[in-house]
């Protein structure tokens, strides 16, 4: 349930970078939004592309975009010179129906749900150590480059409010949508410039969530199911997510419709952000699993209490959207009773289960970290061909041991040297590399070097090796080619057709791109 939810928060996320971008599009170059809205499309390997330049070249784009932004609602807000105490007495919170709905879409743009998981698996992407000193180092950058992010966002925010009240509500103008913005802005301020930088600050705005969408994509999947799906295809069902409903919405009810839906996909961000933290507190404050890095009591009270008041403001708004619904459903109204009372029913009864349920099993166990690899074993002996170095690419299932039992046989018979391949391709091993230095990464290497020692105890020489990249196949290769192997020994899943497109397909390309002979082992088919 909690991973559903989260892909409805990367959904609804994705959802406004392509109305963002789509709007940019249209108002720097005329395109038609439903055009802007498929042209969006084109960006779904664009991290992906990116990721091939290393984690510093994505770092960099992605605070060029936010400087870009910034500076261009900057500029616009220093055009509009606002009152410095106007601003400071709006610093205090009036909440009714309609602010209330713009103060919750906002804290949804702000602290996006699925950006919880990211951070949290991104502190874990640095080889700082495993002392209790380097374990804080790494943190402490992390806190840093989460408040810098945060920050930067609640800024941009404050500039585009100032910017609107500065502008339209003092003039008494009332925007409807984002274009009237953009074209009211440059008679206003007296610039014709102030239209573009508008503009410009949109499009920047939807691509630099375009590369933290994907990434937290990745991390949400893995993380929830431990299950790997190719990044591009990953990239590819979630921008459809976004694109199908955005391009209905515009084609059936116009262009206008685009700055309620905007709005609309931010609200079910903040909705989803209860069913986020709560997890977190439960457990950073865990002393168990955190250790002298679990929250101190200050914190826990402030956390539960930010917890609460998130809480409440959605509360109070689902309270009042339901109402009103209800209200304008006319010969509807069961129909729209028998979907929203439920559902929300529903959520509520799981987000108090999320609450109170880790406080009733506090006493239990838990698992380092959410992943399972299995027991190495022993070889069997085999009646194998001559061969003086073999490679053995391992992919952390069970295949492996059936793999692992063929080289040893054949290398305690004719004393080969083993070379153990392992190709790490999560999220965080793709983008930071050998630095990366996540409960993943940390268990494949105890794990292989399990499988080496299994093979030392008898009496075979072992190499080991532990590759990062987005494609296992192009590793394998390259590896293969550096330590000339006579054979290599690879474990088939079986799968075909649909399997292939979602999980890759390594055996074929392997296969094709080297001269070697090699030993494909399936299970009760070797």
């Amino acid at each position: 349930m909690l991973w559903g939810l989260c892909e409805i928060a990367i959904a609804a996320c994705d959802l406004a970078e392509v109305l963002g971008a789509a709007i940019g599009l249209n108002l720097l170059f005329h395109i038609p939004l439903l055009f802007g809205v498929l042209i969006t499309a084109a960006d779904t390997l664009l991290l992906l592309w990116f990721q091939r330049f290393g984690i510093r070249t994505i770092e960099a784009v992605i605070l060029a975009l936010i400087a870009v932004m910034a500076g261009c609602f900057g500029i616009e807000v220093l055009w509009a010179k606002p009152s410095a105490g106007e601003m400071f007495t709006g610093l205090l919170p009036t909440l009714n129906r309609d602010s209330l709905y713009v103060a919750i879409t906002m804290l949804g743009a702000t602290v996006m749900p699925h950006n919880m998981y990211l951070h949290s698996a991104l502190v874990q992407t640095r080889s700082f150590g495993t002392s209790e000193r380097a374990k804080r180092t790494a943190c402490r950058y992390n806190f840093i480059d989460s408040a810098v992010a945060l920050n930067a966002a609640m800024f941009v925010n404050i500039a585009i409010l100032v910017l609107a009240a500065a502008v339209f509500f003092k003039r008494g103008i009332i925007v409807t949508e984002i274009q009237q913005a953009h074209v009211l802005l440059a008679p206003l301020l007296g610039t014709s410039f102030a239209g573009v930088l508008f503009a410009v600050a949109l499009l920047c705005s939807g691509q630099s969530s375009t590369l933290t969408g994907t990434m937290a994509g990745q991390v949400v999947m893995e993380g929830f199911l431990n299950f790997r799906m190719r990044p591009w295809l990953r990239r590819l069902i979630t921008r459809s997510l976004a694109i199908i409903p955005a391009a209905l919405t515009i084609y059936i009810a116009g262009e206008k419709s685009t700055l309620s839906l905007l709005l609309l996909s931010q609200a079910v961000l903040s909705m989803q952000l209860p069913f986020a933290i709560i997890p977190l507190v439960h457990f950073t404050s865990d002393r168990a699993r955190m250790g002298s890095f679990a929250n101190a009591v200050w914190v826990r009270i402030l956390a539960w209490a930010t917890a609460a008041i998130v809480i409440g403001l959605n509360f109070r708004l689902a309270v009042l959207a339901i109402n009103e619904w209800l209200a304008a459903a006319g010969p509807w109204r069961t129909l729209v009773w028998l979907v929203t009372v439920p559902t929300g029913v529903g959520l509520l009864l799981l987000l108090l289960w999320i609450t109170l349920e880790p406080l009733a099993r506090h006493s239990h166990g838990f698992s380092r970290a959410p992943l399972t690899l299995p027991e190495t074993a022993g070889a069997e002996a085999a009646a194998p061909p001559i061969y003086r170095r073999i490679l053995v690419p391992l992919d952390h299932t069970d295949l492996d041991r059936l793999a692992v039992s063929h080289v040893a046989a054949m290398a305690r018979l004719y004393g080969a040297k083993v070379n153990l391949l392992h190709v790490e391709e999560g999220v965080t091993s793709q983008v930071y590399g050998p630095a990366a230095s996540d409960a993943e990464v940390e268990l494949g290497e105890q794990y292989l070097e399990r499988i080496a020692q299994s093979l030392r105890d008898q009496g075979v020489t072992v190499e080991t090796a532990i590759r990062y990249s987005l494609s296992p196949k192009r590793e394998i290769v390259r590896y293969a080619r550096e330590v000339r192997p006579d054979l290599v020994i690879m474990g088939a899943h079986g799968h075909g057709g649909l399997k292939d497109l979602i999980f890759g397909n390594t055996i074929n390309p392997v296969r094709h791109d080297l001269d070697v002979p090699m030993l494909i082992v399936r299970p009760g088919k070797t």
